[in-house]
């Protein structure tokens, strides 16, 4: 469904009733006090009618979605990624060819993003969205004193299942895997492809010790996975091991989203020196070389 916000003093625009009739749209009226904060509506167009105060949020906000202004043209800066002007009185035809117009950019704007942060053969998010996501959830825990978790997930001798029964089924595990996680995962979780056969999840306002219950459990998941295939009478055994950072780490240390990553392969990385099919904290290996 496609949502469009009118900010309006005007509960009852008559806006609301014109653009309700484009199909599969969803239409609702706020107040022009709220405008800074649009992002929190997920809108695909706003729709603004003149209010006094309109030219200070325009100079002080970005708008991640187009903008249709009713009313007369005027010279302020308009940060949005699209914008347009309809005269008033409002002509209902021209209205809608003008929303429409609007919303093909919001989508296409929106498809090309999903593409270029989306991989290709999981439907996961890719390495480019991880490192913003991280980003911005290491800046939340900063701000509000809280905690993030990443937990970098690596198969165990992938290699051996391409090269025994080709990269088919090979990819075919990476899918079965990469939905195992994405079902398993909370809802604010973010959930990556990080590399070939590597997956980094994103867990915020979780402990170390909450992520490693977690990443533990999806552990013996994968352990008890049937995967047998094609030609084959029994399951070919699947392990996975796994390596958790969590922010804040290290006291007096700049930790960003790279340095964390960092800390989540060293913990892998010793996760697979002890054996594999193991999960490995790093502040336990960091406490190990002191």
């Amino acid at each position: 469904m496609t949502n469009i916000v009118i900010y309006s003093n005007d509960r009852d625009t008559a806006l609301k009733s014109i653009l309700e009739t484009i199909d599969e749209v969803s239409v609702r009226v706020e107040s022009p006090a709220i405008m800074r904060e649009h992002s929190m509506l997920n809108p695909s167009l706003i729709v603004v009618e003149p209010f006094d105060d309109l030219n200070n949020v325009l100079m002080t906000t970005k708008f991640v979605c187009p903008i249709l202004f009713v009313g007369p043209r005027f010279n302020s800066i308009v940060r949005a990624e699209g914008y347009d002007f309809i005269s008033t009185p409002v002509n209902e035809d021209e209205l809608r060819v003008r929303a429409n117009a609007l919303l093909k950019i919001s989508y296409y704007k929106n498809r090309m993003n999903e593409v270029s942060t989306t991989d290709e053969l999981t439907g996961l998010h890719n390495r480019k969205y991880l490192q913003e996501a991280l980003e911005a959830e290491i800046s939340r825990a900063r701000r509000y004193k809280t905690k993030v978790s990443c937990i970098l997930f690596d198969l165990d001798f992938f290699k051996a299942v391409n090269d025994i029964y080709g990269y088919e089924w090979g990819d075919i595990l990476l899918r079965n895997i990469a939905g195992k996680l994405d079902v398993s995962a909370r809802k604010e979780d973010i959930v990556t492809r990080y590399g070939d056969e590597e997956f980094l999840l994103i867990l915020p306002n979780t402990s170390e010790d909450n992520a490693f219950i977690f990443a533990e459990r999806f552990r013996r998941e994968v352990e008890k996975m049937e995967f047998i295939p094609a030609g084959e009478e029994e399951r070919h055994p699947v392990t996975i091991s796994g390596g958790i950072a969590t922010y804040p780490c290290l006291e007096n240390v700049t930790e960003d989203a790279n340095t964390l990553i960092r800390y989540a392969e060293h913990a892998l990385y010793n996760a697979k020196h002890r054996g594999r099919n193991k999960i490995v904290q790093f502040s336990q290996i960091n406490l190990e070389y002191n």
